[in-house]
């Protein structure tokens, strides 16, 4: 079962969506908790040491229109403190 804890979803600029994912880095690197919030919802994440980072382009087709996404999921056990991700080979993106 799936409970979304939060969720936003809007239109923005490339410059805007670089400067939440930058934000998002930031904290990563630092080790420190991601908040994310929009309106009066908020939710802070304590992220792990290595979570497992997941990266994904797909081609959604309905009729004949279609639509691109990219997707970015960190994940993991909330019962793993370190948050053992997996061993996939890395990956770099340019």
């Amino acid at each position: 079962m799936e409970e979304v804890l939060f969720k936003t979803e809007q239109r923005q600029s490339r410059a805007e969506i670089a400067d939440h994912l930058r934000a998002v880095a930031d904290k990563l690197e630092a080790g420190e908790p991601v908040t994310l919030s929009s309106g009066t919802e908020s939710i802070s994440l304590e992220i792990p040491s290595q979570p497992t980072f997941e990266v994904k382009a797909e081609r959604e087709q309905e009729g004949t229109s279609s639509e691109l996404s990219v997707e970015f999921e960190l994940e993991w056990d909330e019962n793993d403190g370190d948050g053992n991700g997996s061993d996939d080979a890395g990956f770099e993106i340019a």
